[in-house]
């Protein structure tokens, strides 16, 4: 049976309405598949796939778009039913998954331990975004603070949570954040405001520990914390409606500093939106939260040699550097294996930490919380 017959075929089971169209496959093609954005599928076609066939005769490398996380399971749902008949699971990589999502994969061999697979780069993989050693961070994004640098001097830009929010309250109206539940630059500021009334710790939050009792002891004293910034925040307690709106009000001068996307922000002023004299700093005490893409490698796949040599080259110093300059994203691998003009370019927002929070329940005891606590005169939408 060919590689499209077979598709066809599975098509019909479970979540394969999400499924892509597939070519016929040749000889030598690695199939990587991604449920990304156009931003990252353009980033693949245009930089990594020209690189890597360039430095790798033989092997042609084909980047799908899978249309979603669904359509990436059902390829994985497929590729574990091939698992044990050795059948070509039409399938090497994907990109922006984590093995964890498929129930009982990683027990049952489907994913390459990526640390046992002899990747020359797998030592630079920062050791703080690290998940699995069957889940490679190959680019990240953070929360980080920008500023316009022509008001704020970058030698006095707050580099810890205290000196961010004594800023705010010495220069009243000059800063404001996204509602929560309208993107993640101002939920993970929110974020940050729970870490640092909470010891500045975060692992005391996981998925499997909240309560509601809990979460109220907890997020009650960030709201405090946001309370009493409140009044300092532009027009006395105003909040943008998401992430491309703060960055908006930051371009046109209407407020000195915000918490935006580092590639968000990466791109808009690769793009002009936001002028070359935009400063960015990152807290130094506590990072604002972020998180990592992660490239996973199928171990019956049959192209899987071509597929760890593709992974080893995406830890690389030109592709790393790569996506920091033409993605605007953050390195997987530790700042030390990236250009160091670009280090020096990025010196103020190479995090020491790299923080994350859990979804579930907190999601929407944080979001419900905010707008009782903290803004209940805003009107949700």
């Amino acid at each position: 049976m060919d590689r499209r017959s077979f598709l066809l075929r599975s098509a019909a089971v479970g979540a394969a309405a999400a499924l892509p169209r597939f070519a016929l496959a040749a000889d030598g093609t690695l199939y990587m598949y991604s449920s990304s954005d156009s931003n990252i599928v353009d980033f693949w076609t245009n930089v990594i796939v020209p690189r890597f066939n360039a430095t790798n005769p033989g092997v042609a490398l084909r980047v799908v778009d899978a249309g979603d996380n669904a359509g990436l399971r059902a390829i994985g749902e497929r590729a574990l039913a091939a698992l044990p008949t050795g059948a070509d699971p039409q399938a090497e990589m994907f990109e922006s998954f984590r093995p964890e999502e498929l129930t009982g994969t990683v027990e049952a061999g489907l994913w390459v331990d990526l640390s046992q697979a002899g990747l020359s780069n797998w030592s630079r993989v920062n050791p703080a975004a690290l998940e699995s050693n069957y889940s490679m961070p190959y680019r990240g994004s953070q929360v980080l603070l920008a500023y316009d640098a022509t008001r704020l001097n970058p030698a006095d830009a707050p580099k810890s949570w205290d000196e961010l929010t004594a800023w705010i309250k010495a220069n009243p109206g000059q800063f404001i954040y996204n509602r929560p539940d309208k993107g993640g630059s101002g939920g993970n500021f929110v974020r940050r405001a729970i870490h640092e009334a909470n010891g500045r710790d975060p692992g005391a939050f996981t998925v499997e520990n909240y309560s509601d009792a809990f979460a109220a002891e907890a997020l009650g004293k960030a709201w405090d914390i946001l309370n009493d910034i409140a009044p300092a925040l532009y027009e006395r307690g105003s909040y943008s409606a998401g992430n491309t709106q703060s960055i908006q009000l930051l371009a046109q001068g209407v407020v000195t500093m915000t918490p935006v996307w580092s590639d968000q922000v990466l791109s808009a002023i690769g793009q002009g939106v936001l002028p070359e004299t935009t400063g960015l700093v990152q807290l130094q005490d506590l990072a604002l939260c972020g998180g990592f893409s992660r490239a996973v490698v199928l171990a019956n796949g049959v192209q899987k040699e071509a597929a760890l040599k593709l992974a080893d080259f995406l830890l690389t110093e030109d592709i790393q550097s790569a996506v920091l300059t033409e993605l605007g994203g953050f390195p997987g691998v530790s700042w030390d294996y990236v250009d160091p003009a670009l280090r020096e370019q990025f010196k103020d927002v190479i995090p020491t930490s790299i923080p994350t929070f859990p979804g579930g329940a907190w999601e929407s005891a944080i979001n419900d919380g905010w707008y009782r606590a903290v803004a209940p005169n805003v009107a949700r939408d």
